[in-house]
């Protein structure tokens, strides 16, 4: 990992996989890909962390996969967001917003 890299922090990850896959079908390692683009190259998802997150994600309905032929013509699975993850996401979403403004006002030096 490049050193001015960082990791996705705890509990992210799969908030962040199911936002790039509102945009469409994509394969592991393009979701991959386009967190750390979409992220200004700060984000660097490692495939130790995100093939077990796509498994739950699977697992617990919020995409589905379907096996294909990539741009490279290897065979990858794609995985597509389904309603239950677009309802996932949007609860998560919300939460996590929650969560940043609570600490930023107590990170945001006080105002006199």
């Amino acid at each position: 990992m490049p050193e001015d890299s960082l990791g996705v922090p705890p509990g992210t990850l799969i908030m962040l996989v199911l936002r790039v896959l509102q945009h469409g079908p994509l394969h592991g390692y393009a979701i991959a890909q386009r967190i750390h683009a979409l992220s200004a190259d700060v984000l660097q998802i490692e495939e130790g962390s995100l093939y077990p997150a796509l498994q739950k994600i699977l697992l617990k309905g919020w995409a589905e996969g379907e096996w294909g032929v990539s741009e490279t013509n290897r065979k990858v699975r794609f995985y597509q967001l389904t309603p239950a993850g677009r309802k996932h996401l949007a609860t998560k979403v919300a939460d996590y917003d929650r969560v940043t403004e609570a600490i930023q006002s107590i990170l945001r030096p006080a105002r006199s």
